[in-house]
């Protein structure tokens, strides 16, 4: 299955109210990325358990683990979870630019050094949102 049919599966698969949220997410991030490369994590590791939810992926960033080793993976990651919606920014080398430049304008969210937590689209400001997409 391609990388956009994954997408699309998993996005009809969210209750109602969350998918709209998440299409709309979608739709915004694609039009301030265009051409990005996208990808699909389906939240299972190799032995098939689910670890986390999945995610859709855009862009590309390279990962730095602490052994000096290094992997490709999406700059900003999207996920439905059980409480909202989380939208991960990948590879900021400054832990605190998210939450010093964006926390005090992005409405009712949460946000960590890499995450930007919510429960739904109405309860931020989605233009302030799509600000950390493109730092």
């Amino acid at each position: 299955m391609s990388t956009i049919n994954q997408i699309e599966t998993y996005l009809a698969s969210l209750p109602p109210a969350k998918r709209a949220d998440m299409e709309q997410l979608h739709e915004r991030i694609l039009r301030t990325l265009p051409g990005c490369r996208l990808w699909f994590l389906d939240g299972k590791n190799d032995e098939g358990k689910v670890v986390s939810n999945p995610n859709i992926g855009y862009g590309e960033t390279a990962i730095k683990y602490a052994d000096g080793t290094t992997r490709e993976f999406y700059r900003i990651g999207l996920s439905a979870n059980t409480v909202g919606i989380s939208v991960y920014v990948m590879g900021l080398e400054d832990k605190d630019l998210l939450r010093n430049t964006l926390s005090d304008r992005l409405g009712k969210a949460t946000v960590t050094g890499y995450c930007i937590k919510f429960k739904k689209l109405a309860d931020i400001d989605v233009a302030v949102l799509m600000e950390a997409v493109v730092l």
